[in-house]
Formats: C-alpha cells, structure tokens, sequence
C-alpha cells in the first residue's frame, strides 16, 4: 500500500464524491495527474485511503460536501454516484462557484426516472423498446398479461441496478408486481413502474463524456448484471466488465452517436437541461440494430474500472472540459490492452449479508498491471482490511489480449480470501466467444492494435 499523494507544489485540488469501486478508480486515475496536487473522498474507503484523503461526509450530504469544498479550495469536485445527483450537489457547487463534474439535477433526471428516460427517447427518437408507465398494480398486471409476461418489469426510481425484474413465468411476473406496490420492496423508488417489452441480443454499455452539446465516447465495454455464471440469478449493481467490447465496431459506434447520443443531448438541452457529465447508455444490440435499455447519468460501477485501467490520456482536462462546455476537439488516447473487472461480492449479496470479514491475500496480488479497486471495505483499529458492503472488490487486470486480461484477473482473484466471498468465473466469456467468430468469419490481414490484442495476435 501507499500513502496518499502530498500536495506538489501549486497543483489542484480534487474532491471526489462516493465510496465504492467507482470512486477508487477516479481517485486513482486523478492523483496520477501531473496538474493535480491533493486527492480528497468523501466519505471513501480502506482502499480509496491508499489514493486520496478520506473525509468523513457522506455523499448524500449536499451542504457538507459544499462548506468542505469551500473550506480546502477544491478546484475540481467529481460526483460518482447517482443519488448526490439526483439531489443537486452539482448545482449546489456550482452556484458557490466550485467547478463540479456531474450533471444537474434536472439532468440526473435521466438515471433518476426511468419513466422520463423513456418518455425523452420517445420524443427525441432514439430507438428503445415499446413500453407503458404505470401508478398502481392493477392497470400493471392488466397490461402484463396482454403481453404473455414477455416484457421486462423496472422500478422508475433509483434502485442500486436492482430494480429491473425479467420474470421467467406468469407467476414472478404477478409476484414481482406485487412486490413492487403492495409489499412496497423498492420504496418510493417503486411508485411508478415501466413494463417494456423485452429485447433479445447482446448488451453493450457506452459512456460518453458530455458538455452540454458534445459527447465523446468512450470505448464499448461490456457489463455482467446477473449473480451468477451464464447470466443467471438475480440482478445485482454489476459482477464484472471489460474493455474494448469486440461488439462495438467503427460502424456501430457512428450509429448510435447519431441515433441515440447527439439526439439526447440536443433534447435535453432544448428542455433547458443541458447535461453535462458522463452520459452512461446501456444498450441491446439486436437484429433491428442497437436500443437503448435505460441511461444512466455517472460513471458505471464496474465498468469505470477497466476503462479507466485503459485510458492513457490524463483525466482531469478531460472532466474540466466537460464542466466548462469545450470538449469539442478533444480526443481520448488508450492503450493497447485489454481490461478485465471481476467483482468480488459478500456472501448473500444482493440480498442480506454479513460485514466484518477480515479480507486476506491483498499483498500477494500482482504489482503491475493489476489494481484491485476497494468498494465495500473498511480498516479495523487493528489495520485489518474487512468487507463492509455487498460488492467488496473489483479486481482489475490489464492484458495483452482479452484472454490474457481475463487470465490474470482470476489468477489474482484466487489470491484474495475471505468467509463467505463469491464471484462469476465467466467474466468476458461472451466477448472471447465473439473473437473467435470474427477470427472464423473474417481473418484480417492488417490489425489496428487493439484488434491486435483482442484477438490474440502478438506485434512486433
């Protein structure tokens, strides 16, 4: 472990916002820039404290977070997590005059109602799946059955990333809706529920920075939402990821810049919400073309990591040039790996588990190109690092192709012990499965690096 950066000289300051795998990543990302001299998270964790200076303050606490930021000078305040957004913070940083990284309120909306995320694609025209919004269970499970139970069932409001139910049978179908408005399992987050018809294809997650008007992208990553190997069990906040996404070729990416990013932007900002920040869209790439599963508003959670593991460009002018609208020209260099995230979770996660486990075998992981990002961690008075929280790890490997990242991650993963730990074996399957298909269909003779590393193929 390392202490946590000193201030060089008149560098800036940074606040980041949250405490999970996320935000270890942009600490970690941010304390490695040369314009930056100080690192502050709040509330952070055992990890993030190797990075940055942990402050005790929640992240839903607006008012804290802005005396904090006016008390140090922060010269840059980065909000990870969607529920500050959805609260304001950004706005509140910015009418005292601290530069903030992170859409407004009304902006959040975005993530914060899936309702309106549905209602925005329709009238901006961004391809997404047939759906109705309802208040009651009645009207739901009418509709429900009309359908044949062939729809995906999604709370409108903040759920962690589990809030969407893809009932296997009439009976979860009417169980899941009955949970939602009579059991009241999701809270207010549940008042309102979208049933969309359900997509069938291949999910592709592709953030974009945004300034109000421009998006770049980042690269394709891919997420593994289930619990369990072969995209079985329960919905959780993200198993795992990696980066590039062989799926996302040079043509798709055009499309749904035109189709889906620039007509969000340029709706949003027609109803005086220009969004700024990270515009997160989970797709489904099907036999019709790509469609917009849900938006969300911030960094995802695990695919910040491998992503970030990736980018070779310094972060910080990036997140600058977003929040003062002049990202037009700016350009994101990668390096040529391939990055593999395997979350490490508690025992009965996502559901109830227990804290306090004491995390073994973190100094036996490997030095270089492995970094293992801290979400649910906490330091006991004895120096112990124990698990506090659902997702505990995000162990993080780069590799020269996708098989080797996928190889060093789980050989590092095997490293890290505690009672009770669970996680996928099948990180990055689909994405080793469709190389071979490229390899099979289509055998390039002149490689771009990356199609180089992906496939397996050695340069020199």
């Amino acid at each position: 472990s390392q202490a946590p950066p000193t201030n060089r000289g008149m560098g800036k300051k940074v606040l980041v916002v949250g405490s999970g795998g996320r935000e270890h990543a942009l600490c970690w990302k941010i304390a490695q820039s040369p314009e930056v001299s100080k690192v502050y998270c709040a509330p952070g964790n055992a990890g993030i404290a190797q990075a940055a200076t942990c402050v005790e303050i929640p992240a839903e606490d607006v008012e804290g977070l802005v005396r904090f930021a006016h008390q140090e000078k922060i010269d840059l305040a980065v909000v990870g997590p969607e529920l500050p957004l959805t609260l304001g913070l950004v706005d509140r940083l910015t009418e005292e005059g601290i530069k903030a990284f992170g859409p407004t309120k009304a902006a959040a909306e975005l993530e914060g109602s899936k309702a309106f995320a549905k209602d925005l694609m329709r009238e901006a025209g961004v391809p997404t799946a047939d759906y109705q919004v309802f208040e009651d269970a009645a009207g739901a499970l009418r509709y429900f059955r009309e359908k044949e139970g062939k729809v995906a069932i999604k709370v409108s409001g903040l759920a962690s990333g589990k809030g969407v139910i893809l009932p296997q049978s009439i009976e979860e179908g009417v169980e899941a809706i009955d949970r939602i408005f009579t059991k009241r399992e999701f809270g207010d987050a549940g008042t309102r529920v979208v049933i969309e018809e359900f997509l069938e294809g291949e999910e592709l997650s592709l953030l974009a920075l945004c300034d109000g008007t421009t998006a770049l992208p980042l690269e394709g990553a891919q997420d593994h939402k289930a619990l369990l190997d072969g995209d079985q069990g329960p919905n959780t906040g993200g198993m795992g990821a990696y980066c590039p996404a062989p799926i996302l070729t040079p043509a798709l990416l055009k499309q749904i810049d035109k189709d889906v990013l620039k007509p969000t932007l340029r709706t949003l900002k027609k109803m005086g919400r220009p969004f700024k920040g990270v515009l997160y869209a989970g797709l489904m790439i099907t036999k019709d073309g790509p469609k917009v599963l849900e938006y969300n508003a911030r960094f995802g959670d695990p695919e910040c990591q491998p992503l970030l593991m990736r980018m070779d460009s310094d972060l910080v002018p990036l997140l600058e040039a977003c929040a003062d609208g002049i990202l037009k020209g700016k350009k994101i260099d990668w390096k040529r790996e391939a990055a593999v995230s395997v979350v490490m979770a508690s025992k009965g996660y996502p559901g109830s588990y227990e804290k306090g486990k004491e995390i073994t075998g973190l100094d036996q992981v490997a030095k270089e190109g492995v970094q293992v990002f801290h979400s649910g961690t906490k330091r006991s008075p004895e120096g112990k690092i124990l698990t506090n929280g659902g997702r505990v790890l995000a162990v993080t490997a780069l590799g020269l192709t996708l098989k080797d990242a996928v190889d060093r991650a789980y050989e590092n993963v095997r490293r890290i012990q505690w009672e009770g730990a669970q996680y996928r074996t099948d990180i990055a399957r689909k994405g080793l499965r469709r190389l071979k298909e490229l390899e099979t269909e289509a055998p390039l003779k002149r490689k771009t690096p990356v199609k180089k590393a992906l496939l397996g193929l050695k340069s020199g």
